[in-house]
Protein backbone atom coordinates (compact mmCIF):
# COMPACT_ATOMS: atom_id res chain seq x y z
CA UNK A 1 0.00 0.00 0.00
CA UNK A 2 1.23 3.79 -0.86
CA UNK A 3 2.45 5.37 2.02
CA UNK A 4 1.13 8.34 1.07
CA UNK A 5 -2.50 6.39 2.03
CA UNK A 6 -1.37 6.62 5.53
CA UNK A 7 -2.73 9.62 5.40
CA UNK A 8 -6.10 8.74 3.95
CA UNK A 9 -7.35 5.60 6.52
CA UNK A 10 -10.91 5.17 7.48
CA UNK A 11 -10.52 2.31 9.66
CA UNK A 12 -8.49 0.34 11.34
CA UNK A 13 -8.05 -3.07 13.36
CA UNK A 14 -11.79 -5.09 14.02
CA UNK A 15 -13.58 -2.22 12.28
CA UNK A 16 -11.29 -2.33 9.38
CA UNK A 17 -11.89 -5.93 8.78
CA UNK A 18 -15.79 -6.02 9.28
CA UNK A 19 -16.20 -2.74 6.70
CA UNK A 20 -13.88 -4.36 4.44
CA UNK A 21 -15.83 -7.65 4.31
CA UNK A 22 -18.61 -5.47 4.20
CA UNK A 23 -17.29 -4.19 0.67
CA UNK A 24 -18.99 -6.28 -2.30
CA UNK A 25 -16.92 -7.70 -4.98
CA UNK A 26 -17.20 -5.95 -8.04
CA UNK A 27 -18.54 -9.12 -10.07
CA UNK A 28 -15.97 -7.82 -13.11
CA UNK A 29 -14.79 -10.85 -14.48
CA UNK A 30 -11.38 -11.97 -13.01
CA UNK A 31 -9.16 -11.99 -16.51
CA UNK A 32 -6.15 -14.29 -16.97
CA UNK A 33 -3.53 -11.93 -17.69
CA UNK A 34 -0.52 -12.32 -20.63
CA UNK A 35 2.90 -14.22 -18.87
CA UNK A 36 5.58 -12.30 -18.42
CA UNK A 37 8.74 -13.76 -19.18
CA UNK A 38 11.15 -11.40 -21.07
CA UNK A 39 14.06 -10.61 -19.53
CA UNK A 40 17.10 -12.96 -19.81
CA UNK A 41 18.20 -14.78 -17.09
CA UNK A 42 21.43 -14.19 -15.86
CA UNK A 43 21.40 -10.61 -17.70
CA UNK A 44 22.33 -7.69 -15.19
CA UNK A 45 18.75 -6.67 -16.00
CA UNK A 46 17.31 -10.02 -14.79
CA UNK A 47 19.49 -9.74 -11.44
CA UNK A 48 18.45 -6.10 -10.76
CA UNK A 49 14.51 -7.20 -11.46
CA UNK A 50 14.25 -10.56 -9.42
CA UNK A 51 15.76 -8.12 -6.88
CA UNK A 52 13.26 -5.98 -6.62
CA UNK A 53 10.30 -8.35 -7.23
CA UNK A 54 11.83 -10.33 -3.96
CA UNK A 55 11.95 -7.04 -2.16
CA UNK A 56 8.28 -6.25 -2.88
CA UNK A 57 7.04 -10.63 -2.49
CA UNK A 58 9.56 -10.22 0.90
CA UNK A 59 8.45 -7.14 2.73
CA UNK A 60 5.18 -7.14 1.88
CA UNK A 61 4.14 -10.22 1.60
CA UNK A 62 6.80 -12.35 3.98
CA UNK A 63 4.20 -14.33 5.98
CA UNK A 64 1.27 -14.73 3.46
CA UNK A 65 0.53 -18.14 2.30
CA UNK A 66 1.91 -19.20 -1.29
CA UNK A 67 -0.55 -17.52 -3.11
CA UNK A 68 -0.41 -14.14 -1.57
CA UNK A 69 2.97 -13.76 -2.16
CA UNK A 70 2.32 -14.62 -5.99
CA UNK A 71 -0.82 -12.24 -5.87
CA UNK A 72 1.70 -9.35 -4.91
CA UNK A 73 4.45 -10.22 -7.62
CA UNK A 74 0.87 -10.02 -9.77
CA UNK A 75 0.25 -6.56 -8.91
CA UNK A 76 4.24 -5.40 -9.50
CA UNK A 77 3.84 -6.92 -13.50
CA UNK A 78 0.40 -5.85 -13.89
CA UNK A 79 1.63 -2.20 -13.49
CA UNK A 80 4.57 -2.25 -15.71
CA UNK A 81 2.21 -3.31 -18.05
CA UNK A 82 -0.43 -0.77 -17.48
CA UNK A 83 -0.06 2.64 -18.93
CA UNK A 84 -0.49 4.70 -15.54
CA UNK A 85 2.60 2.99 -14.43
CA UNK A 86 6.30 2.60 -15.16
CA UNK A 87 7.22 0.22 -17.40
CA UNK A 88 10.19 -1.85 -15.21
CA UNK A 89 10.09 -4.19 -12.67
CA UNK A 90 12.14 -1.72 -10.05
CA UNK A 91 10.53 0.89 -11.97
CA UNK A 92 7.32 0.14 -10.03
CA UNK A 93 8.78 -1.11 -7.16
CA UNK A 94 10.66 1.83 -6.47
CA UNK A 95 8.26 4.81 -7.56
CA UNK A 96 8.16 7.32 -5.79
CA UNK A 97 11.33 6.82 -3.67
CA UNK A 98 12.69 9.96 -3.28
CA UNK A 99 9.42 12.03 -2.93
CA UNK A 100 7.32 12.51 0.01
CA UNK A 101 4.84 9.50 -1.00
CA UNK A 102 6.27 6.26 -2.13
CA UNK A 103 4.20 3.58 -3.99
CA UNK A 104 5.17 0.76 -2.06
CA UNK A 105 5.97 1.65 1.54
CA UNK A 106 8.89 -0.74 2.67
CA UNK A 107 10.96 1.33 0.01
CA UNK A 108 11.05 4.63 2.00
CA UNK A 109 10.18 3.40 5.50
CA UNK A 110 12.78 2.19 6.78
CA UNK A 111 12.02 -1.93 6.32
CA UNK A 112 14.98 -2.49 3.78
CA UNK A 113 17.52 -2.03 7.05
CA UNK A 114 16.38 -4.93 8.70
CA UNK A 115 17.80 -8.16 7.95
CA UNK A 116 15.24 -10.62 6.03
CA UNK A 117 14.33 -13.82 7.38
CA UNK A 118 16.30 -16.39 5.58
CA UNK A 119 13.43 -19.02 5.08
CA UNK A 120 10.60 -16.04 3.97
CA UNK A 121 13.10 -14.53 1.90
CA UNK A 122 13.91 -17.41 -0.23
CA UNK A 123 10.39 -17.98 -0.58
CA UNK A 124 10.08 -14.83 -1.60
CA UNK A 125 12.61 -15.16 -4.10
CA UNK A 126 11.55 -17.67 -5.92
CA UNK A 127 7.77 -16.53 -6.26
CA UNK A 128 10.16 -14.17 -8.32
CA UNK A 129 11.63 -15.83 -10.50
CA UNK A 130 8.80 -17.83 -11.23
CA UNK A 131 6.82 -14.77 -12.37
CA UNK A 132 9.71 -13.53 -14.48
CA UNK A 133 9.23 -16.75 -16.22
CA UNK A 134 5.35 -16.29 -16.81
CA UNK A 135 3.73 -17.64 -14.16
CA UNK A 136 0.33 -15.64 -13.69
CA UNK A 137 -1.65 -15.57 -10.56
CA UNK A 138 -5.11 -16.18 -11.56
CA UNK A 139 -6.99 -15.42 -8.55
CA UNK A 140 -5.98 -11.56 -8.70
CA UNK A 141 -6.47 -11.26 -12.63
CA UNK A 142 -5.84 -7.56 -13.22
CA UNK A 143 -5.57 -6.27 -10.03
CA UNK A 144 -3.50 -3.12 -9.32
CA UNK A 145 -3.72 -2.34 -5.98
CA UNK A 146 -4.24 -4.52 -2.68
CA UNK A 147 -4.52 -3.21 0.99
CA UNK A 148 -3.99 -5.49 4.44
CA UNK A 149 -7.32 -6.20 5.53
CA UNK A 150 -7.13 -4.50 9.13
CA UNK A 151 -6.96 -1.09 7.14
CA UNK A 152 -9.07 0.54 5.01
CA UNK A 153 -8.41 3.27 2.56
CA UNK A 154 -10.51 5.98 1.41
CA UNK A 155 -9.75 4.96 -2.35
CA UNK A 156 -11.07 1.04 -1.97
CA UNK A 157 -14.58 2.72 -2.52
CA UNK A 158 -13.06 4.51 -6.01
CA UNK A 159 -11.74 1.16 -7.06
CA UNK A 160 -13.73 -2.05 -8.41
CA UNK A 161 -12.88 -5.32 -5.86
CA UNK A 162 -11.71 -8.63 -6.68
CA UNK A 163 -11.11 -10.65 -3.98
CA UNK A 164 -8.95 -11.53 -1.06
CA UNK A 165 -5.86 -13.38 -0.56
CA UNK A 166 -4.01 -13.84 2.52
CA UNK A 167 -4.50 -11.17 4.52
CA UNK A 168 -4.71 -8.85 1.57
CA UNK A 169 -7.24 -7.02 -0.15
CA UNK A 170 -6.92 -6.93 -4.34
CA UNK A 171 -8.62 -4.24 -6.22
CA UNK A 172 -8.77 -3.27 -10.23
CA UNK A 173 -9.09 0.28 -11.97
CA UNK A 174 -12.92 0.04 -13.04
CA UNK A 175 -14.45 -0.02 -16.78
CA UNK A 176 -11.96 -0.54 -19.21
CA UNK A 177 -9.16 0.92 -17.34
CA UNK A 178 -9.08 -2.01 -15.44
CA UNK A 179 -9.55 -4.63 -18.07
CA UNK A 180 -6.93 -7.00 -20.14
CA UNK A 181 -6.90 -5.21 -23.31
CA UNK A 182 -5.72 -2.00 -21.43
CA UNK A 183 -2.95 -3.74 -20.45
CA UNK A 184 -0.65 -2.48 -23.23
CA UNK A 185 2.42 -1.44 -22.23
CA UNK A 186 5.94 -3.52 -22.70
CA UNK A 187 9.23 -3.78 -20.76
CA UNK A 188 11.16 -0.72 -21.33
CA UNK A 189 14.63 -3.15 -21.37
CA UNK A 190 16.28 -1.33 -18.36
CA UNK A 191 15.89 -2.18 -15.11
CA UNK A 192 17.72 0.22 -12.48
CA UNK A 193 17.66 0.16 -8.27
CA UNK A 194 17.46 4.02 -7.62
CA UNK A 195 19.37 5.44 -5.19
CA UNK A 196 19.00 5.08 -1.94
CA UNK A 197 19.65 7.47 1.54
CA UNK A 198 20.93 5.07 3.97
CA UNK A 199 20.94 8.38 6.66
CA UNK A 200 16.89 9.08 5.14
CA UNK A 201 15.92 5.20 5.73
CA UNK A 202 17.33 5.26 9.42
CA UNK A 203 15.40 8.56 10.20
CA UNK A 204 12.47 7.36 8.80
CA UNK A 205 12.56 4.30 10.43
CA UNK A 206 13.40 6.07 13.92
CA UNK A 207 10.46 8.28 13.12
CA UNK A 208 12.88 10.93 13.07
CA UNK A 209 12.47 11.88 9.77
CA UNK A 210 10.90 15.73 8.41
CA UNK A 211 10.47 16.14 5.02
CA UNK A 212 12.29 19.19 4.22
CA UNK A 213 10.07 21.70 1.92
CA UNK A 214 11.83 24.09 -0.71
CA UNK A 215 10.88 26.75 -1.51
CA UNK A 216 11.20 28.24 -5.39
CA UNK A 217 13.66 30.87 -5.33
CA UNK A 218 13.42 33.94 -8.19
CA UNK A 219 16.14 34.12 -10.11
CA UNK A 220 16.91 37.43 -12.06
CA UNK A 221 16.40 37.46 -15.82
CA UNK A 222 15.61 33.19 -15.90
CA UNK A 223 11.93 33.21 -13.86
CA UNK A 224 9.10 35.50 -13.68
CA UNK A 225 9.26 38.48 -11.37
CA UNK A 226 6.85 37.48 -8.34
CA UNK A 227 3.79 39.52 -8.40
CA UNK A 228 0.78 41.00 -5.80
CA UNK A 229 -1.38 39.58 -7.85
CA UNK A 230 -0.16 36.28 -8.25
CA UNK A 231 -2.51 34.51 -5.92
CA UNK A 232 -2.81 30.99 -5.04
CA UNK A 233 -5.23 28.95 -3.13
CA UNK A 234 -3.75 27.51 0.34
CA UNK A 235 -5.12 24.28 -1.08
CA UNK A 236 -3.58 24.75 -4.96
CA UNK A 237 -0.85 22.26 -5.04
CA UNK A 238 0.64 22.31 -8.57
CA UNK A 239 -2.79 22.76 -10.31
CA UNK A 240 -4.64 19.74 -8.11
CA UNK A 241 -6.59 20.74 -5.03
CA UNK A 242 -5.54 19.40 -1.87
CA UNK A 243 -9.33 18.21 -0.38
CA UNK A 244 -7.07 17.84 3.00
CA UNK A 245 -7.50 21.73 3.39
CA UNK A 246 -10.59 23.45 3.87
CA UNK A 247 -11.15 24.14 0.43
CA UNK A 248 -15.02 25.02 -0.87
CA UNK A 249 -16.62 25.85 -4.13
CA UNK A 250 -17.90 29.49 -4.29
CA UNK A 251 -20.53 30.25 -7.24
CA UNK A 252 -22.24 33.63 -7.04
CA UNK A 253 -26.28 33.00 -6.48
CA UNK A 254 -28.49 33.58 -9.81
CA UNK A 255 -29.46 36.76 -8.45
CA UNK A 256 -26.08 38.74 -7.20
CA UNK A 257 -25.39 37.06 -10.24
CA UNK A 258 -27.74 38.60 -12.39
CA UNK A 259 -27.92 42.07 -10.44
CA UNK A 260 -24.47 42.19 -11.19
CA UNK A 261 -24.41 41.43 -14.70
CA UNK A 262 -27.30 44.04 -15.26
CA UNK A 263 -25.27 46.74 -13.84
CA UNK A 264 -22.46 46.17 -16.26
CA UNK A 265 -24.73 46.20 -18.78
CA UNK A 266 -26.31 49.68 -17.77
CA UNK A 267 -22.77 51.20 -16.96
CA UNK A 268 -21.67 50.09 -20.87
CA UNK A 269 -24.35 51.13 -22.18
CA UNK A 270 -24.39 55.07 -20.79
CA UNK A 271 -20.21 54.72 -21.93
CA UNK A 272 -21.50 53.86 -25.07
CA UNK A 273 -24.50 56.57 -26.04
CA UNK A 274 -21.87 59.45 -24.32
CA UNK A 275 -19.19 58.07 -27.06
CA UNK A 276 -22.08 58.45 -29.87
CA UNK A 277 -23.06 61.75 -28.55
CA UNK A 278 -19.54 63.14 -29.07
CA UNK A 279 -19.32 61.39 -32.23
CA UNK A 280 -22.16 63.05 -33.91
CA UNK A 281 -21.00 66.49 -32.78
CA UNK A 282 -17.23 66.22 -34.06
CA UNK A 283 -19.30 65.25 -37.12
CA UNK A 284 -21.65 68.11 -36.98
CA UNK A 285 -18.09 70.56 -36.84
CA UNK A 286 -16.10 69.25 -39.24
Amino acid sequence: MDKGDQAEILEEGLNAQERNDLIPASGLPIEEMEQFAVIGKGSAQYTSAHKCLTQAVYYEAANEPLAGKRAVAQVVINRLRHPAYPNSICGVVYEGVNDPVCQFSFTCDGSLLRKPLAVQWAQSGKVAEEALAGAVEPLVGSATHYHADYVLPRWAFTLAKIDKVGMHMFYRFPGDAGGEPAFTRRWNGRENVPYLSEARLRQMLSGRYVEKVVKPEYTPGLTVTPHVTDRHAPSDVGGRIDMTKSWRLSIPDPVSGQGAYDTARSVQGEASQAADSVSEDEGATS
